[in-house]
């Protein structure tokens, strides 16, 4: 927490509005549209939540294909499924560890040659780090595609010195308890695109209609994020910047420590953008370093210290068994070999030495 907080909530508390609706809840809108530069916004319940309302928002429908990072967490694509869509799974480029645009492309040009509809492409900015927008969105454009980007991971980052996900049909961010910056949880879609945002705000309320009974012409959602949490966020956002700045120097220690350490590698970052380096991860060679993640893993825990490994692709997941995948020899490999290190910007940089101490014990 920022130590600010508190003093929000009392506010809110003071006028009595604890609802999904308030003062706060359009101060914290406000402040960011500030610092993401967005024209339009809405804070709702999760990142989740905003993926669904972007999807319907951008037109999804029972039946469609929707083109989604392998290499993320499940809350970014199990939305697709809520529409009735089917997701097919795009691989990771190496140099960036997001999806990549040449595997984006040819898959986009075999959809349109066999007849089905795309509703949307929905890459992940993974780890804080943007994925290509440009080359994405242009080639998106090439078919006539909905871009909706997660950045969910990404607030505080940057893309060609612009927020992740300035120019696409849609992105969602979260405030997640792992975030960069937190109000324990919520979401937020935020888009240029007016008629979009206000289509969001009134699914994100039950799609009540504006008559004085409850009237409703279409099914809509709780999605409204309550305006305790906003005043939260509000104390949040005022971090943010600060937030960026430990995370990557976290980073850098952590990159200092192993410098000399045959074996290990960080997550490179694009030169088209600024990471926020919301978790440092390590990839392991085990030949060349003498043990595995999985090793470093559990020696951690020894010591009461929680490492994780990176996210297991989408397409190797139980529950999307059967969907199709464009590539995923490179999101396979990130996953066997990669490490996400502590990395709260809470650590001290004695905590970092210490975690650094231990994994370089373990060599070989």
């Amino acid at each position: 927490m920022s130590g600010g907080e508190m003093a929000e909530i009392q506010r809110a508390f003071d006028a009595n509005f604890v609802a999904p609706a308030g003062p706060q809840l359009q101060e914290f809108e406000a402040s960011f549209l500030a610092e993401t530069g967005f024209k339009f916004c809405v804070a709702v319940t999760s990142g989740t939540a905003a993926i669904h309302l972007a999807l319907r928002g951008v037109g999804v429908k029972n039946g469609d294909v929707v083109l989604a990072s392998s290499l993320t967490f499940i809350g970014s694509v199990s939305p697709i499924t809520f529409l009735g869509a089917t997701p097919v799974f795009i691989d990771s480029d190496p140099e960036t560890w997001n999806m990549c645009p040449l595997l984006l492309e040819s898959q986009l040009s075999l959809l349109k040659r066999e007849g089905r509809n795309v509703g949307a492409v929905l890459p992940t900015d993974l780890y804080g780090q943007s994925c290509d927008l440009d080359r994405i969105r242009e080639v998106c454009e090439k078919y006539c595609v909905p871009l909706v980007v997660d950045s969910a991971e990404s607030l505080g980052s940057t893309y060609r010195g612009k927020s992740t996900g300035k120019g696409a049909s849609a992105a969602i961010f979260s405030f997640n308890g792992n975030k960069i910056i937190t109000n324990s949880g919520g979401g937020m879609l935020a888009s240029d695109d007016e008629a979009l945002i206000c289509e969001a705000r009134y699914l994100s309320t039950q799609a009540r209609d504006p008559v004085p009974h409850f009237e409703h012409r279409e099914l809509g959602y709780n999605y409204r994020m309550s305006n305790i949490l906003a005043a939260i966020g509000i104390s949040q956002m005022s971090v943010l910047q600060e937030r960026v700045t430990r995370k990557r120097e976290i980073f850098s220690r952590y990159v200092n420590e192993f410098e000399e350490i045959e074996g290990l590698k960080f997550m490179p970052e694009a030169n088209y953008g600024r990471s926020n380096r919301w978790l440092t991860t390590i990839l392991v060679d085990p030949k060349l370093f003498g043990v595995d993640k999985e090793q470093i893993r559990l020696a951690l825990e020894l010591e009461n210290i929680e490492s994780r490994p990176i996210w297991k692709p989408m397409h190797l997941q139980p529950v999307f068994e059967g969907c199709e995948k464009v590539g995923g020899g490179v999101s396979e490999y990130l996953f066997e070999h990669g490490l996400c290190l502590p990395s709260g910007t809470a650590l001290s940089d004695g905590d970092i030495e210490r975690v650094a101490g231990l994994v370089k014990q373990l060599r070989r």
